[in-house]
Parts: C-alpha cells; sequence; structure tokens
C-alpha cells in the first residue's frame, strides 16, 4: 500500500476560483453600475427635488392664470388694473402727491 498525498484537483480549484471572480465582478454591478443600488438612489434624490421644483413651477402657474383671467375681457379686477397702470405707465391720480 502508497500512502497518496491528497490534494484538490486543479479543475476543483479553477471552477471555485472563476465562480468567486464572477461573484464578486456582479456584486459590483449590482451596487456601483448604471443599474446599481447607488444609482437607484440618486435618482431617487433627483426625483424628489424635481417633484419639488414642479410643485413651485405649479404654483407659479396658478397664480399667473389667476391674474390672467382678472386682466381678461369677461372679467376685470379694477384694482388689479390700478396697480398694472401704475407700475407700467408710471400713472398716478390726480388726488396722490409724488414724492421723490
Amino acid at each position: 500500500m502508497t500512502s497518496q498525498k491528497s490534494r484538490p484537483a486543479l479543475g476543483a480549484l479553477l471552477f471555485f476560483g472563476v465562480c468567486s471572480a464572477l461573484g464578486v465582478i456582479f456584486t459590483f454591478a449590482a451596487v456601483q453600475g448604471d443599474y446599481g443600488v447607488f444609482r437607484r438612489v440618486e435618482i431617487d434624490a433627483d426625483k424628489v427635488a424635481l417633484q419639488q421644483e414642479l410643485a413651485v413651477l405649479q404654483a407659479e402657474v396658478t397664480r399667473m392664470e389667476n391674474l390672467t383671467q382678472r386682466l381678461s375681457d369677461d372679467y376685470l379686477d379694477l384694482d388689479l388694473l390700478d396697480q398694472q397702470a401704475r407700475d407700467v405707465l408710471g400713472l398716478i391720480r390726480s388726488d396722490e402727491i409724488v414724492i421723490r
């Protein structure tokens, strides 16, 4: 009986090495890649910022629509018309005193 040293097969070592390398590569891609976890966090942060900007812009549009409707031919707000005439044309009423 001869005693042989048992050593792992080279093919099995190569197989586990390749599997480990692929595991590391896929894990890195899942975390850092274009579709990874970190990119998802960035996209969610951008989404929140854009939603806030959208809310601000919608409020501005609503305000402008209100002003436009108040100056239309169907509905005339005399206070707004007076304010616009003063701002744009520099008009004043006859009973006012201008101090410069």
